[in-house]
């Protein structure tokens, strides 16, 4: 018998058999096995149709018998996972479902989950099933639930973790039972009752919403007055009686007592001697005795007459000095405040009336001007600003204390509605520099007294119209990026003519924005300025714009605009349009624009549906005040863009402010929705807050345009004692029916104990500007041998289509099949894509994976990569 091997159709050569023979006991026949070797190399050299393979063949005299082809591949486990789990917030008792993709490999990998870094044992607990597709399904959300999910995979070759999911498992508050009504409040007359409730049945937990509606209900109650009684008049006096007196009475009728009232005071009846002291009384004449009686009355009469009037001038000389305090604290105060409580009939609403002085105003431009006393002016926006300049003026005294002519209306107990009507109006011109709004103030307008610190500070301040960087860059190219904003631009290699240079710059508008909004338009990203404008390139330069807008094609029609010569904005084109003049590809932080001139671009976006999302970037900076005692808390709603940013921190730093927490990301609904910030759990007999300002309410429209100016609402928080030097509290900024976010306080107002939180990393602000070869992560080399495969057409369709579509690239291929080079322009476009990524894994991912069809690729190794990696890491700083 004749046993060998036949791999990929050709006979295996008869030195690399090697064969045994036994006997088999059972049926003593003679068994003859047969092996050969298969090594690595003999797979990888192997390129054919399928994969490798052998079959063994055995014959005798009796015939011939075939065995099943084995098929032998190269076992391997690929970095990245192809879904990697996303962190969950679920309410309690909810369905948590995770979903993990394993990265491809073989043979297939097995999955496992960890929680917090143990194990899970789905057969041990039934509200957990680990076996569908790879994905952790918990039916009913339990609080032990919350915690960080890692998905495990591992085959023979190698374990990979995916990046950690936060699952938190939330309790919305609900409302306790109402407690019984309290009694009324007034004796008698109209009053009120409450009664009140708790958010503990359950307490809200884990960021669970708070309850909604009021914790306290109010009433009104009537009450019966007491009435005191009073006497009717005198009856007419009775007959003489035998004693030599008459009578005569009265009743407490007039009205009788009511309701607990007093009895009158006094007698009911009288008597007195009817004869003229004719009438004989202990055989004594009548006139005999009253001499006496009447001498004795007149003493008592005498004192009463002094003890009254002892009264009467003590009543006088307390109302004098009660007159006289109050007219010296009013000659001490700038204003009058006249506060009319009417929350007992309002259900615990408030109004607070700050009347007009009769001094001149210092808040007009001409104080001889006289105000229409009858007239007053109405904040009806939050106490939050748009600018640095009212960002000094408001931060003290007078952001909290009421203005001379200001009358305030505070509209809840615990909310505060402080914004100037933009129709303030007076016996006069009404000057466009009245404070608080619009951009030209005179400083002169501010009230004299304790402002010369402000009005230092703000002369102090630069006036700041673009950032702007420049660099020289020639056939080589290079990269110029401006530093801590995100935007950056890649001019390619050979994009320049040999032998020239130019020098180009780059800037970004920090004044007005010229883009004027149209409709629902929304300005997404800064104004970027490349040029020179007159300069042209032979090959496609990469914009890279950072956005603010949460990427979906179905809520949101974003587009790319330029501005002309004439200063007028022209659309571009749509990001989801298909053009051949230029190409957007629109990450969820930033879009990477391939153009052919220069000139100013920006995006913008029309929100389609009530579900398109800003995200805004929240911060807390804090600094003390003039006043010892006094700290101020800043919080500031920015696009979530670098550069937006960038210009809070600039602000800051000139006003010493501080960055108290990491920011956070919020993610802002075009709902029409408004915008709340407040400061919580505050430690009581530490610190306190000023009345009526714990909460801050923001309009939407305020919120959603915001990307004019920054916007932020301060606070002013008050120490009891100069020994509290610790501030602990928390920040919550919320979208009614939308996200929320929690900023945790926690430091020193020491400025030599307090911890410092760094603002942007270094990556950006290291090299501007990039000349050259170490611009560029791909090496020219490597580039080249990638541009010759794929640029030649393959009818199979392994050409730059699948270069593309392996880097994540599908929509608008019309446009690079426009180039001379269309690989060059996919590299250029991934080179602007993954400036900041930490590897070329992306890329060699994708090379591998076309390489197994292309043996023009097998020598661009995964290890060239990584050595291309390191070099660019090494020369960047990085």
């Amino acid at each position: 018998m004749q046993i060998f091997f036949k791999c990929n159709g050709e006979w295996v050569h008869q030195n690399e058999h090697v064969s045994e023979e036994s006997l088999d006991e059972s049926s003593g026949l003679k068994v003859r096995e047969v092996f050969i070797n298969v090594t690595r190399q003999q797979v990888e050299d192997f390129h054919g149709p399928e994969d490798y393979w052998c079959q063994c063949v055995a014959w005798s005299h009796l015939g011939t018998s075939k065995s099943r082809k084995a098929s032998v591949r190269i076992a391997y486990l690929r970095k990245n996972f192809e879904q990697d789990p996303q962190g969950r917030e679920v309410p309690i008792e909810g369905m948590i479902v995770l979903h993990c993709r394993p990265p491809e490999g073989v043979p297939a990998a097995e999955v496992e989950w960890l929680k917090n870094e143990e194990p899970i044992d789905s057969e041990q607990d039934e509200n957990i099933d680990t076996r569908a597709d790879h994905n952790l399904i918990i039916r009913q959300a339990r609080l032990s639930d919350s915690g960080n999910y890692t998905c495990m995979a591992a085959n023979i070759v190698a374990k990979r973790r995916s990046l950690s999911a936060t699952v938190v498992v939330y309790v919305n508050g609900g409302w306790s039972s109402w407690t019984e009504w309290s009694a009324c409040n007034v004796r008698c007359g109209r009053g009120w009752q409450k009664r009140s409730r708790t958010c503990t049945n359950p307490a809200p937990l884990n960021g669970g919403a708070f309850c909604e509606g009021m914790s306290v209900q109010k009433i009104t109650c009537t009450s019966l007055c007491p009435v005191d009684g009073s006497w009717e008049v005198w009856s007419e006096w009775s007959v003489c009686s035998p004693e030599c007196e008459h009578l005569r009475m009265r009743e407490c009728t007039a009205p009788p007592p009511r309701n607990g009232g007093k009895f009158c005071e006094g007698l009911s009846q009288e008597s007195e001697n009817c004869t003229d002291g004719l009438c004989i009384l202990d055989k004594k004449p009548l006139h005999e005795i009253k001499p006496q009686r009447w001498s004795r009355r007149g003493i008592e009469n005498a004192s009463d007459i002094a003890l009254y009037s002892g009264l009467g001038a003590a009543v006088v000389a307390v109302a004098v000095l009660v007159i006289g305090v109050t007219l010296y604290r009013r000659s001490q105060s700038d204003y009058g405040v006249d506060v009319i409580d009417s929350s007992a009939l309002t259900g615990g609403f408030q109004t607070f009336n700050f009347k007009t002085v009769r001094q001149g105003n210092s808040l007009l431009l001409n104080s001889s001007m006289q105000p229409d006393l009858t007239v007053s002016r109405t904040y009806s926006g939050p106490i939050c600003l748009q600018d640095p300049l009212d960002k000094e003026l408001m931060t003290e005294s007078s952001l909290f204390n009421p203005l001379s002519d200001i009358k305030v209306k505070v509209q809840s107990s615990f909310m505060v509605s402080l914004g100037v009507s933009e129709r303030a109006e007076y016996h006069g011109k009404n000057h466009s520099g009245t404070f608080p709004h619009g951009n030209n103030r005179s400083f002169s307008t501010i009230h004299p007294r304790n402002k010369t610190p402000y009005i230092q500070n703000l002369s102090s301040l630069p006036t700041r119209t673009e950032l702007r960087t420049t660099g020289v860059f020639g056939h080589l190219g290079g990269r110029l990026v401006m530093p801590n904003t995100g935007v950056s631009l890649l001019i390619p290699h050979g994009a320049i003519p040999e032998e020239n240079s130019w020098e180009i710059y780059m800037s970004i508008n920090q004044g007005e924005p010229s883009l004027q909004s149209d409709g629902s338009e929304v300005l997404l990203s800064p104004e970027v300025t490349c040029g020179p404008p007159d300069m042209t390139v032979t090959t496609p330069f990469a914009l890279t714009i950072p956005h603010c807008a949460d990427v979906s094609s179905e809520h949101w029609n974003i587009h790319l605009k330029k501005r002309t010569q004439q200063g007028k904005w022209e659309e571009v084109m749509s990001v989801e349009d298909e053009s051949t003049s230029c190409y957007c590809l629109l990450d969820p932080f930033a879009c990477h624009v391939l153009l052919d001139s220069f000139g100013t671009y920006a995006l913008t976006g029309e929100p389609v549906t009530d579900c398109a999302v800003k995200q805004l970037k929240v911060a807390v900076f804090g600094c003390m005040s003039c006043n010892s005692l006094d700290y101020n808390l800043r919080v500031y709603c920015v696009d979530n863009t670098p550069w937006a940013f960038q210009e809070v921190v600039s602000d800051e730093r000139h006003q010493g402010g501080q960055l108290l927490e990491e920011p956070k990301l919020l993610h802002f609904k075009g709902n029409t929705f408004s915008l709340q910030i407040s400061v919580l759990d505050i430690p009581p007999f530490l610190w306190r807050i000023k009345p009526f300002t714990a909460c801050q309410e923001v309009p939407f429209a305020r919120v959603w345009c915001s990307n004019r100016q920054p916007l932020h609402c301060a606070f002013s928080l008050e120490r009891y004692t100069p020994t509290t030097t610790q501030l602990s509290c928390k920040i919550c900024i919320r979208q009614l029916k939308g996200h929320e976010q929690i900023l945790q306080v926690q430091t020193s107002i020491l400025e030599s104990e307090r911890e410092t939180i760094t603002f942007f990393a270094q990556e950006d602000s290291t090299f501007p500007a990039q000349t050259g070869p170490k611009a560029f992560k791909i090496p020219y080399s490597i580039r080249q041998r990638i541009c010759a495969t794929f640029d030649t057409p393959n009818a199979k369709g392994k050409d730059w289509q699948m270069l593309a579509q392996k880097n994540s690239i599908n929509r608008n291929l019309s446009y690079f099949a426009t180039q001379s080079s269309p690989s060059a322009v996919i590299l250029n476009l991934w080179e602007a894509r993954h400036q900041h990524d930490g590897n070329l894994d992306s890329l060699a991912c994708a090379l591998e994976e076309i390489g197994r069809t292309h043996t023009k690729l097998s020598n661009i190794t995964e290890s060239q990569l990584d050595e291309a990696d390191f070099n660019y890491s090494r020369q960047n700083g990085l």
